[in-house]
């Protein structure tokens, strides 16, 4: 009965045959997978790693642009120190809060407005109409431009002297007098976000646009057999159908908005009332040429990002989950 039962254990413990065979397709699958990337994750060390790397260690010395041969070991004290009574770095520094205040404005504001225009064009796009091929051609102009580009095209229209938009607004008598839509603190940051979403809502139209053409139509043939409401079948439906194309849209978004720099520096350039956190290191790495100190803001950049993306990305795979649930 033993020697039985010592026969056929080994044969119980062993696999099925399809099971291994899937396993050894599996591990194909990923050694080849590995193959393809390793050429980009190489490329990627040496383009974007090895910069981080550099710029890691600078914050940590005393290094100037003029000699960054020279640079020393002064640990934490780019990032905070307290000497005479005083505390000096970059975290006791109210400018650059100011500019994490700015950013995290900018970007909140800019990617919420961003995220509405663009589910609202691209349910126009998505509708059946006479000419909607160049329509979508021409919607998606403004995201074509480069971003210097379009700055300065604003830049030159929202001109007090000499800009369009303060002649077309006082034609209709909206204003009395033009307006420094750039140089005035109460209305620049305005301005600044008034050009990103005109730049980037097309973006994020893109993305929702293709999630809407890939939508099975069967549901709203229901939904209009049964004379429900258009508004309710968006919320209820299209909705929850097109969050996953919305959160890479905002994840994106969201990237660019908080390391902006191109269109706050052309517009307003180191403005304290619309200086971002990119404006900030770059002033003091170039402009003041201090490399350590311009390196930590650089760092702490980094940090910030990282941390709000995978905030998002958690946050986001907690609601995938629980509407999976529901």
């Amino acid at each position: 009965m033993s020697t039985t039962l010592n026969h056929s254990a080994p044969a119980a413990a062993r696999p099925p045959a399809g099971r291994y065979r899937s396993t050894k397709v599996r591990r194909q699958r990923v050694r080849a997978a590995w193959t393809f990337l390793a050429p980009m994750l190489v490329a990627l060390a040496l383009v974007a790693g090895w910069p981080l790397i550099r710029t890691f260690y600078f914050s940590f010395t005393d290094a100037s642009l003029s000699d960054l041969g020279r640079a020393s070991f002064i640990g934490i004290e780019n990032y905070l120190i307290y000497e005479d009574g005083r505390w000096y770095g970059v975290l006791a520094d109210p400018i650059w809060w100011r500019s994490v205040w700015n950013t995290a404005y900018f970007a909140v504001v800019s990617v919420s407005l961003e995220v509405v225009f663009g589910v609202i064009v691209a349910l126009i796009l998505n509708a059946e109409f006479k000419g909607r091929t160049l329509v979508r051609a021409a919607v998606l102009i403004p995201w074509a431009i480069p971003t210097i580009v379009s700055a300065q095209m604003w830049a030159w229209m929202l001109n007090d002297q000499f800009g369009i938009i303060n002649h077309l607004l006082m034609m209709v008598g909206i204003i009395d007098a033009p307006i420094a839509w750039t140089a005035e603190a109460r209305y620049s940051m305005w301005a600044v976000i008034m050009v990103d979403v005109w730049k980037t809502t097309p973006f994020v139209a893109l993305l929702v646009l293709a999630a809407l053409q890939m939508l099975p139509k069967d549901c709203y043939e229901a939904a209009e057999v049964d004379g429900i409401h258009p508004l309710r079948v968006f919320f209820k439906v299209t909705l929850p159908l097109i969050t996953p194309a919305l959160m890479v849209a905002v994840i994106f978004r969201l990237l660019d908005a908080l390391r902006v720099f191109d269109v706050i520096y052309v517009l307003t350039s180191n403005s304290t009332s619309t200086m971002s956190m990119s404006i900030y290191a770059r002033q003091q790495l170039v402009e003041f040429q201090d490399v350590g100190y311009g390196s930590a803001a650089s760092t702490l950049l980094f940090l910030i990002i990282a941390l709000a993306t995978v905030a998002y990305l958690y946050l986001g795979r907690k609601q995938l989950q629980l509407g999976g649930d529901a």
